[in-house]
This record gives C-alpha cells, structure tokens and sequence, in this order.
C-alpha cells in the first residue's frame, strides 16, 4: 500500500498598513551590501515594490495576535519602505503586500530567503539593458533609474551588441569577461566570430591578443597623420573608429587607412601650396623624409626676422613674471601645482617667441627649396632653404649680387611671382616579395645594405665618443695611402671629407638611437663654431686639445662607410685579391677597436627590419639560436607572415642580431639561448592565413536582503 504525498500548503498573502509592520531582531543580515536604502526607495518610488515582506504575527503574554506583525525577512525593503513615509512620499497607512508566517523559525526563513535568491548573470543583464534602449530609453535615463553611470551603461550596451554566438560562448561559461570586452572592439560580427574560431583552439587567448587581431589592419588614433589632419577631419569624411570603452585606448583605431593618408596628403599639399607663394623652386612633401636627405644640399643662411616692439614687450613682462615666481617660491621644497604650470606655460612661450622666422635672399629663394612633413607630434614641419648642386648660381652672379640695389630685388621678385613652385609628393619605395624557402639562399642585397647602413651610423657615432681611434684610424688610411701600393680600398674611411649616402633607406634609420646622438653632437658643434668660414682657423687654434680632439673625431665619423654595395660585392669578401684587407674588414677592425655594439645602439629586430624581409629557415634559424630549438618548435609550422610576427615577440629583448650585424669574431649567436618560450597560439597550425584606460566591470543590481 502505497502512502499518501502530503500536499503542501503555501503561506497566505495579506495587505498589511505599513503602521502596523515592525522591523524583527530576527533578521540575519547585519551587514551592509548591494543597494543601498536611498536607492531601493527610489527603485519602489519608481516601480512600486516588486517582492512581499515576509512577516509574522506578535502576539502577546497569553498568546493571542496583537494586531503587529514583524519583518523577519525583508528588512531593507521594510527600511526602503520607512524611508518613503519619512519624506511624506507615502502614507504610513499605505498597506504592503505581506506573506504571513506561521510555524517554522523566523531566522530560518531570514536566512533562506537571502541564500536562495541568485543574482542576475552578466549577459541577461547586458541584455535587458539594451532591451531598455531598444524602447526609447536614454542611456542617461537606463544610468538613472538604475543608479550607475551613463558610461556603464554605454559599457553593457555595447557588451550586448558583441555577436550572439560569442554571447552564447560566454553564457556557458566558454569564456571570460574581460575576454567578451576585447571583442567589444569592432561591432563586426563576422569578424568577432572568426577571431574566436581561431584562438578558442589555442592558449593564445588573452585579451590584450584578442584586440589586437581585432585591430591588426588599423592605425592608432595617436599617429602623428592622424594627429595633423584631426580625427574629426577623418570622421567627417566617413572614415570609421572602433573604440574600446574598457581599457585606455589613445583615442581609438582608424580603419580607413587609404583615406586617411589621402586626407594627409591633400593637406600636406594645400600647405605647400600656400608655402610655394614665397617663390621658392620647388617644394617636396612627404609624411616623413629619410635619414640624410639633405646631405648634399647646400643650406640657406636665413635671417631672423625682428621683433616688434609689442613682441619685446611680451618678452619683457614673461621674464619679468618668471623672475618674481622664481624668486618668491626659491626657498620652498615644492613648488604649488598652479605655479609649476604657470612656468611652464612662461617658458614655452619664451620658446614659441625665440623660434623666430627666418628672412631669405630673394635671389636664392627662385633657386631653392623646402622640405614639408609632419614631425612626430603631428605638426607641421617645414624646413626651408636647400639648394640642389644643380641650380647653384654660376660664378659670375656673385658679381652681379655685389651690386644689388632695390630695382634689382624688385625684378628678381617679379621674376619669382611668374616661377611656379613644383611640388613633389614622395611615395614609399616598394620591393618584390621574395619567399624563397632555400635556407642556403643569401639574404637579399637591399636588406643587407639598410643592416649595414644601420651599423654605420652605429659605427659613427661610436667613432665620435673615442677621439683616440679616430685618430689612429686616420693615420692608418694615410699611412696605407703613402706606403702601400694596393691599399686604395684598404680603409673604411673616406677621407676627404666626403660623407657617403645611404643607397637604400632602411626602416627607423632617421629615428635610431645613434642619428639622433650624431644629431645632438653636431649641432652643438655648429653652435659653438664661427658662421664664416674665413674665422674657421682662429676658432680652431682657441680649442684646447680636448675639444680638438673631440671635433677631429666628430667630423672623421662622417667619413664612414660600411655599407654594403652589391656593385662591388666582388670587392668585399675576406681579402682582396693581393691579400690585403678590403673596406668592410677594415669596417670591422674599426668597429672591434671602438666597442660598437649594435644591441646598445637600440637595434632589434622586428618585421620590418629584418623577420619579414628573410626566408623562413632564417627566421627559424634566428629563434632557435636566440631561444633554443623548443621555442624555434613552436613557430616551424606557422606561415610566414604569422611566423615573423612571433619571431619579433619571441626575440625581443634577447639581445640576438642577424650575421651582416655582429662583429666578424662573434660567435653565431651572442647570446645565450633563454630557454622555453610561452606557448604559441596552436590556431596559427590552421593552413588559412589568420586576419591579421581601465576598465569598469559591470555591476550587478543586488536586491538581496
């Protein structure tokens, strides 16, 4: 005989005045936690109360009912509720919905009632947030009526625009949080979906990973291209933006690369045509100009326009004011915060009013011309005054300038209106993609001369820093030309002075560590030496012997060249035919005897540098002699342009450098092999070739009580 289930009986439901209901001593929380009492007010003001109190009967000494009843459980929505009749929002006679208790143990009831509530996941809450959108709400509306910030709002929102199959993914819990962030980067779900394909099959998953799949083909809205045309230009013209709204990203990624460097470059050429109205010859335009582009240029000696009177005024008050600053806060140990950028806005415009425009010969200016780019703050940058060695003047116009007078400007000036500037726009060189996988095969010319043209201006600048085998190393090349007989391409050195061009322009030459230190020396040089050069000697003869010697091997670092030229590759081997040493092995010498090394000089290897110029076994051959055979494992089946890639982050900061770099004694590797790289995304085995601030988690609403 089967027994009978006993039926359960629920709790009746009755609407109790609020004057009636009294908080219990019952109620097990204690300690504050999610939303607060002023907002769960605001929450019943708005919506009424969404949840009974749960409450039981007071009786007295002999048992029978009061007419009380106690909250055992609902303690903050009766506090909420409490609150509401303080404010004269709601009568205290208002009657509340009530479950009435009988039985069992209040605090049980407390205690269960908070344990078996579960808080909303992540994504319904993402979701319902962009229902609240979807009709008509306001994201300054959805932050107000559910106390967080419109930028939380923006955040969930567009969490919940991420791709519905990723939202699945993370609902079963298939991924984490801050992962489902990065993707919110694009609002491309095709692309979403195919990024998670390839890293939900890897290691290679982490979020700062994701957003940069996601961003690969984009341009920082922190270049300087975009710093000088104005992101807004770039917008207006229909170009888009992702936008991270979780971690800091420096104004976002341009996607439209094309329109924005056509935007540059129309901008760069309406500047130039404003700055071709001086009457200069010609006008080259480019983002950036290489290393040494103005080598064999002669440079215009400008004049510094005057001040005016109002300028010199403002100079006065600004050195005036920084005096007083300067002497009143001189004792203290730290200067207040207004004051500090008050000088500093002081010394900026004593800068700003010191870089003085400069006034040229208008018989020159119809011979030379300028250089307009963008310097790396993105602004302007317009270099004027070079002359070609084509258009100098001949020798019998310096007679005829002796005897200027003011007609003679005038007709030179009215010459210069009728000249039309011409205006090149430069284009990046481009070379042939060679994938050629025979490891045996040498590395291509043009890649060795942008290595050794690094290492020469390495080499250089090592030079200058040691005045001793400056000098040895110009004594050596005189003493080869006096004495021996095969000696004419014996040293590195062209004395002359001639300064060798660099055939080829190798990536981040202008940018090194080393064409800035050159830089650096020889404008102080050139400020400390006399304009003309008829005081040149006098100058000279006033230098101690140190600086002497400091000059002699600044300017004998000019005269370096240890480039390597495929013409004469013939010429560059180990010995000569006669056994005597050839320039690139006395290169080397001279590189032992002054200490160079590449990997102080801020050379690394990168893809543009070097990994994605080479053929994959040599990009092999680099991991394993820096990182040893196990991480060269991890990247072997990987194509090409996902194998550089790893390779630059696998190399970085292990000091390796490729063979035309290191000193002809150097062991194949300087380095000692680091051990075992972190492991590699196994979705780069796939034969397809992959696509190439802080943030605020979001909050859950907690009603618990």
């Amino acid at each position: 005989m089967t027994k009978a289930v006993q039926k359960i009986t629920l709790s009746p439901s009755r609407d109790i005045p609020f004057n009636n209901l009294e908080l219990s001593q019952s109620n097990v929380r204690r300690v504050k936690a999610g939303v607060s009492i002023e907002q769960l007010a605001e929450s019943i003001a708005q919506r009424t109360l969404l949840q009974s109190l749960n409450v039981r009967a007071v009786v007295d000494a002999e048992g029978k009912e009061t007419g009380m009843f106690e909250v055992p459980a609902g303690g903050r929505r009766y506090r909420a509720l409490e609150l509401l009749v303080k404010q004269k929002r709601m009568a205290k006679t208002q009657a509340v919905p009530c479950v009435v208790r009988e039985g069992g143990i209040a605090e049980d009831d407390s205690l269960a009632e908070n344990d078996e509530r579960i808080g909303l996941h992540p994504l319904d809450q993402f979701r319902a947030f962009q229902t609240l959108s979807g009709s008509g709400l306001s994201e300054e509306e959805i932050a107000a009526r559910h106390f967080v910030t419109p930028a939380v709002v923006k955040q969930r929102l567009r969490l919940a625009s991420v791709s519905p199959k990723l939202h699945d993914v993370y609902a079963e819990d298939g991924m984490t949080l801050e992962q489902l962030m990065a993707f919110s980067v694009t609002a491309d779900h095709t692309r979403q979906e195919q990024v998670w394909e390839n890293v939900s099959r890897s290691g290679y998953d982490e979020p700062y990973q994701i957003r940069r799949m996601l961003t690969e083909n984009t341009v920082r809205a922190s270049d300087r291209r975009v710093q000088f045309i104005g992101l807004d230009v770039y917008e207006q013209a229909g170009g888009g933006v992702l936008r991270d709204l979780f971690e800091h990203d420096d104004g976002g990624w341009l996607q439209d690369v094309a329109l924005l460097d056509r935007l540059v470059t129309e901008k760069l050429k309406a500047e130039a045509e404003t700055i071709g109205a001086e009457g200069w010859k010609w006008i080259s335009v480019a983002v950036d100009f290489p290393y040494g582009h103005t080598t064999r240029l002669r440079e215009l000696e400008g004049q510094p326009v005057d001040l005016t009177s109002e300028e010199q005024a403002t100079i006065d008050a600004l050195n005036a004011e920084q005096e007083k600053l300067e002497t009143e806060y001189q004792d203290a140990d730290e200067l207040p915060e207004a004051v500090d950028l008050r000088l500093g806005a002081i010394e900026a415009a004593l800068l700003a009013l010191e870089d003085r425009p400069q006034t040229y010969d208008p018989a020159e200016i119809a011979r030379a011309g300028v250089f307009v780019s963008i310097d790396s703050e993105g602004r302007l940058c317009v270099d004027r005054g070079y002359v070609r060695p084509e258009d100098e003047a001949p020798v019998t116009d310096s007679n005829v300038d002796q005897g200027t007078d003011a007609s003679s400007i005038e007709g030179r000036e009215a010459g210069a209106s009728v000249q039309r500037t011409a205006i090149s726009v430069a284009g990046a060189s481009t070379e042939p993609d060679e994938d050629d996988e025979d490891p045996t095969r040498p590395l291509p010319d043009r890649l060795i001369i942008e290595l050794t043209a690094h290492r020469t201006l390495a080499l250089r600048d090592a030079l200058a820093e040691n005045p001793e085998i400056a000098f040895q190393a110009v004594l050596h090349n005189f003493v080869l030309t006096a004495f021996y007989r095969f000696a004419s391409s014996g040293s590195c050195l062209e004395i002359g002075l001639r300064t060798p061009t660099f055939p080829a322009q190798a990536p981040g030459l202008r940018e090194s560590v080393p064409a800035k230190a050159v830089e650096v020396r020889h404008e102080a040089w050139k400020a400390r030496l006399p304009k003309s050069e008829n005081d040149l000697w006098d100058a000279l003869t006033a230098l101690d012997g140190g600086a002497q010697a400091s000059l002699f091997a600044h300017c004998a670092s000019f005269a370096v060249n240890a480039v390597h030229e495929p013409a004469n590759r013939y010429n560059q081997g180990r010995v000569s035919a006669h056994g005597v040493r050839t320039r690139l092995d006395q290169a080397n010498v001279l590189a032992r005897a002054a200490e160079l090394d590449m990997v102080r000089a801020g050379w690394r290897p990168t893809v543009d540098n070097y990994l994605g110029r080479v053929t994959k076994p040599r990009i092999l051959e680099a991991v394993r002699e820096a990182k040893g055979e196990s991480s060269a494992q991890l990247i072997d089946h990987l194509k090409k342009a996902d194998m550089a890639k790893e390779a630059e982050r696998l190399l970085d900061g292990s000091g390796w450098l490729p063979e035309p770099l290191r000193l002809v004694d150097s062991s194949p590797s300087s380095v000692e092999p680091e051990g075992e790289a972190g492991a590699l995304p196994e979705f780069l085995a796939d034969e397809e070739d992959p696509e190439n601030a802080s943030h605020e988690d979001p909050q859950q609403l907690d009603a618990a009580e």
